[in-house]
């Protein structure tokens, strides 16, 4: 699979494919170890060699899981992300309740907020010895939304501390809104950023403010939630289609049928037009998406190496469905 290096950061290669941890994590319903366990093993196969995870997802449980499995693999052939910000603090008085942020688990813990100095170098030894890796490869700032000011003026400088203490070899930030990332890309010595929904084929946002901003600063982006929770996903969206983790306003419906429609006439699916589309981007390092199973993986991988003609773009254009200054292949 191809691999693009981190611009300021060159040796950090990532493949143009990732895999999100949130599933692993039991992103909405349980999985077992053996399902993610298959998920990693068909990832590795199609050549996936750059792994996203966080606290986060199900209160360490991500982490755990994928320490585990990347640590029977050659540790200087993947690239591993996690992020900080929030730490977990253990809470037996929730332990027989499941967790209330979305992930099937016990609520043994709670997520603290700490973006201090300490707080953040607490977060990235947590993580170290939940994977059991002898390393993060990248540390994200995770969802810094609400606490922009002390995320500039605080928790970033302390990732470039650990950055040039050798202890990560990149810093940056995630998060769902563009215009706070690019905020953070001009006055942060960030590396990579993770926008999660914002460069997709429904929504441009990010061509305003971050991508600019990431091309002028020499900053790579990792597009997440190419498919936009789901609607891009599937070859013909239904009424049922969900966008942002919500049902689809029927706006957004329409223009996701619209471009399913014009991919067919073209021979292609919607699923492989949108990660095409946010790959053609020259500040797009990797697209990272989420495995529910090994099906995911492979499809995945297949639907990257899709070949796009050129006059489907064209074609978007013409109809209103891509801004005209959209990168494409």
């Amino acid at each position: 699979m191809r691999t693009t290096p981190l611009p300021k950061r060159p040796d950090v290669r990532l493949t143009a494919i990732g895999m999100g941890g949130a599933q692993a994590g039991n992103l909405g319903e349980e999985r077992s170890d053996d399902v993610v366990r298959e998920t990693v093993e068909a990832a590795w196969a199609a050549g996936v060699r750059y792994v996203d995870t966080a606290p986060h997802y199900g209160l360490g449980l991500s982490e755990r899981r994928l320490g585990a499995l990347l640590r029977e693999r050659p540790r200087e052939e993947v690239v591993v992300s996690t992020k900080v910000g929030r730490l977990l603090v253990p809470s037996p008085e929730t332990a027989d309740r499941r967790d209330l942020d979305g992930f099937d688990v016990p609520a043994n813990h709670r997520r603290v907020w700490d973006l201090t100095r300490d707080g953040i170098r607490r977060s990235i030894e947590d993580s170290l010895a939940r994977t059991g890796l002898d390393r993060i490869d990248i540390a994200l700032l995770h969802d810094p939304e609400d606490r922009m000011d002390q995320a500039v003026a605080e928790a970033v400088p302390a990732l470039v501390e650990l950055r040039e203490e050798g202890v990560v070899r990149a810093v940056g930030a995630g998060m769902n809104f563009s215009h706070h990332l690019a905020r953070i890309v001009r006055e942060s010595d960030v590396d990579v950023v993770l926008c999660a929904g914002r460069y997709t084929l429904l929504d441009h946002s990010a061509l305003a403010d971050l991508m600019p901003a990431a091309l002028e600063h020499r900053v790579g982006v990792v597009v997440g939630g190419v498919y936009n929770s789901g609607i891009l996903a599937v070859e013909d969206p239904g009424a049922d289609a969900t966008f942002d983790y919500t049902r689809a306003p029927a706006e957004v419906l329409e223009r996701a049928r619209a471009i399913a429609r014009l991919c067919r006439e073209h021979g292609v699916t919607l699923p492989e037009a949108a990660l095409a589309f946010v790959a053609a981007h020259p500040a797009v390092v990797s697209t990272v998406v989420g495995m529910r199973h090994a099906d995911d993986a492979r499809d995945a991988a297949a639907r990257a190496s899709a070949d796009v003609p050129a006059a489907l773009w064209q074609d978007l254009r013409d109809a209103g469905l891509l801004p005209e200054d959209a990168p494409t292949p």
